[in-house]
């Protein structure tokens, strides 16, 4: 089972009772666990609540630690939930305990191999799972079960060949009430050749083939040379075709190689392995390019449970075969795409997916060259304020996208975005409705106009208004992508840390092709109708009247106007600059490097690093404190030493912290509601080598207004909106020179994987 997924009330009635007892006997207890678990509101514990625990201890049999976690497990508390509040209190001896539990879950080791054979010979299948004792196996040939293997044995034998044999085999493995299903596997009848003989190359020995080598995402900069393997097993021997962003690349070996790189090269790679009998596909490498290595982002991500697996062999069967790229002359005059996700919303269900979609999609967007502008959290002004700066961006023959995930519903054909700080019984006055912003689109002549909402298309009981949207012109250039039908529900998986929804989970494979928009996203919805676990539920919905051959992969042609061009750079550049990175030269001799980090247009990390210190220290170390109150952020995660600890979706290589002086990180949110420059502190506490007492130093730091801060998203915005027309641009003067003197540096895309360093199924 996936824990990240399983709740409270999963643990064996063993595990509960120890657990219980932990909590009953220690000063670190239960009452200590019920205040770091109120940081989830679902969670909190009222004062009714806490005395009714208490009053379990005047019962012989009774139990406070017990009736907490009843408690907690009625309210939907996830065992990964759990494990990090009892790190917070420092309960060592319960954290030991559950982390032994987990170790005790199934895990498949070795998963079963697709194999082909000629007939009368024998093919072993093998499935290796670690977990607790007496595990047993159950083969299964499509939905029915291998009868004669099911048992202790972990190989399925199938002899003499047949065809009878010949489909798809997978297998659970169980223990008691837990199961864990291994990938599918393949087996196929192969006939000889006339003439051929169990000693010829090609007769019944031809194995399956195999990548052992799979081509790995790289960061580089202008100049790097890129290398790119894939390696690959069968017999007759593996030939390789490498393909970039579906189209072919002139190389036929295992080992890509392309000196002197530029941001042409970014993009997708994979590696076509084929011979005689078998063809392959390797995994995607995602390769990004910048004028500074940019680090990707890396999600492990665990399938554990049958439903992700499932996801899983869905997924993998979209990207089996890529189309190929055809001839067109269509371009843009520039492409900006607006990506919001709200997910902490005050007075509804709290989601988990749209966080990684839109780091996600963000990601994609500029590998085709798009302007992202990516906000988590938005309440209802700034959604208004963020389409105004949205529409800013628009012009004559732009492509416009934005995508959308959160809550959300439908009502007589207009579909309406929830903020976060919608009322429990929202209305549309409450909301955003999205053919209203379609209608300010069209305004700005746009060249393409995509939509993808990620959300609900249910209808709203408390809404019984029709609401009159503007009138939208013919243009037969608009495109709806909904991630689900009318009245019907979306959902996410939850995996591990990560939480994608379905939409994203199978949007994200096809993105990138070298296609019509529309084309794209009817394979995604053909690629989504496969998926067992939503089939019936949720089926992606097309609506669009797009005429010419049209691509979220179009070129970027600015001939025509490229002064407007160079203005939106600019106003796009001004909303997402980050501080420069700096240092703190203390009076004891200690110097300390803060660096920052753009994670979304409104989320940002700062990271504290000491680079030298006198040889009479012996130890020292560096925090962040004193942020204003209008700053979101959680002080208990500041000053971690790795960033998922600080909260933070960024797994940065290129910054490893040296043992002597590790690197702290903090991380914050909402800058969009920052009405000041960002100042805080920076506390040294350092011992000399001849006291025991620590000495502490603390000097102030203003950076400014960060990233999307300098918006003042949180004021109201006139109704009228300004284009970036060619003659409009003098508009802009007022920006600093700073920004024009800096073009490069500041039209890269939002720095989501890089430090400015000068040196469940459930629905939303």
């Amino acid at each position: 089972m996936d824990q990240s997924r399983a709740s409270i009330g999963d643990l064996e009635k063993e595990v509960m009772d120890m657990l219980a007892k932990m909590l009953d006997n220690n000063t670190c207890g239960w009452r200590h666990l019920a205040a770091a678990a109120s940081e989830q509101p679902k969670l909190l514990c009222s004062e009714m609540d806490l005395t009714s625990c208490s009053l379990q201890a005047l019962s012989a049999t009774g139990s406070p630690g017990r009736s907490l976690l009843a408690l907690l497990a009625d309210r939907s508390c996830s065992q990964v939930f759990l494990l990090q509040c009892l790190k917070k209190i420092g309960h060592q001896g319960a954290l030991q305990l559950l982390t032994a539990t987990e170790r005790q879950q199934i895990c498949v080791t070795v998963q079963p191999n697709s194999l082909q054979a000629a007939a009368g010979s024998t093919v072993v299948l093998t499935c290796r799972a670690s977990g607790p004792p007496a595990l047993t196996y159950q083969w299964f040939k499509g939905k029915e079960e291998v009868l004669e293997a099911t048992g202790s044995t972990p190989e399925l034998v199938l002899r003499p060949l047949g065809p009878q044999h010949q489909g798809s085999y997978i297998c659970r493995v169980n223990h008691g009430d837990t199961c864990c299903f291994s990938h599918w596997a393949r087996v196929r009848l192969v006939y000889s050749p006339v003439g051929t003989g169990p000693g010829t190359l090609f007769s019944g020995s031809a194995s399956g083939l195999r990548v052992i080598y799979q081509p790995q995402c790289q960061a580089l900069s202008e100049g790097d040379t890129l290398l790119l393997e894939c390696n690959a097993v069968a017999n007759p021997p593996p030939q390789y075709q490498w393909y970039h962003n579906s189209a072919p690349v002139p190389n036929k070996t295992q080992l890509l190689k392309i000196a002197s790189v530029t941001t042409a090269h970014r993009g997708q790679y994979r590696c076509k392995v084929f011979n005689l009998y078998h063809e392959m596909w390797s995994d995607p490498a995602t390769v990004s390019i910048g004028p500074t290595s940019i680090t990707d982002l890396s999600w492990v991500e665990v399938d554990r449970g049958s439903e992700s697996n499932e996801l899983e062999r869905s997924v993998n069967s979209a990207r089996s075969h890529p189309p190929q790229p055809q001839t067109k002359n269509f371009y843009a005059t520039d492409k900006v795409a607006l990506l919001i996700g709200n997910l902490n919303y005050r007075h509804l269900n709290e989601l988990c997916a749209p966080m990684a979609d839109v780091h996600e999609l963000s990601n994609l967007l500029r590998q085709m060259d798009f302007k992202v502008v990516s906000l988590l959290d938005l309440n209802l002004q700034e959604m208004h304020s963020a389409v105004t700066e949205f529409l800013l961006l628009l012009g004559k023959g732009v492509y416009g996208l934005l995508y959308f995930a959160g809550h959300g519903y439908e009502n007589y054909g207009n579909s309406f975005m929830v903020p976060i700080d919608a009322p429990a019984s929202y209305t549309s006055e409450h909301c955003l409705c999205v053919q209203n912003i379609l209608t300010r689109m069209q305004e700005k002549e746009t060249g393409l106009n995509v939509f993808l909402l990620d959300m609900c298309r249910k209808r709203n009981p408390n809404d019984g208004v029709a609401v009159q949207s503007g009138l939208v012109k013919v243009t037969a250039n608009i495109v709806f992508g909904y991630a689900t039908c009318v009245d019907a529900e979306a959902y996410e998986v939850k995996r591990e840390d990560v939480s994608n929804g379905i939409f994203i989970s199978f949007l994200k494979r096809r993105v990138c092709e070298d296609e019509k928009v529309t084309v794209m996203l009817d394979r995604v919805a053909e690629d989504m109708g496969r998926f067992e676990i939503t089939r019936g539920r949720q089926a992606l919905e097309l609506r669009s009247n797009l005429s010419e051959r049209r691509s979220l992969t179009d070129k970027i042609q600015t001939s025509e106007c490229s002064a407007a061009y160079s203005a939106r750079n600019l106003q796009w550049a001004v909303a997402h600059a980050l501080p420069k990175s700096r240092f703190i030269h203390f009076d004891c001799g200690v110097k300390v490097q803060l660096g920052f980090a753009a994670e979304f247009s409104n989320v940002m990390v700062i990271y504290t690093r000491i680079l030298d210190k006198p040889k009479e220290i012996c130890s020292c170390s560096a925090q962040l404190t004193d942020f204003p109150e209008d700053v979101d952020m959680d002080l208990k995660k500041s000053n971690q030493e790795t960033l998922l600890e600080a909260g933070s979706l960024l797994l940065i290589k290129e910054h490893v912290p040296s043992p002597q002086f590790p690197t702290l990180y903090t991380h914050i949110q909402s800058l969009q509601r920052l009405q000041k420059e960002l100042t805080f502190s920076v506390c040294l506490h350092y011992v000399y080598s001849d006291m025991e007492e620590e000495v502490a130093e603390k000097r102030a730091v203003t950076v400014g207004k960060p990233l999307v801060s300098k918006l003042n998203l949180y004021e109201p915005r006139p109704a009228a909106s300004v284009s970036f027309d060619s003659g409009s641009v003098s508009e802009l003067s007022s920006l600093s020179e700073d920004f024009a003197s800096n073009t490069w540096s500041l039209f890269t895309p939002v720095n989501t994987d890089k430090f400015n360093d000068d040196n469940n199924v459930h629905s939303y």
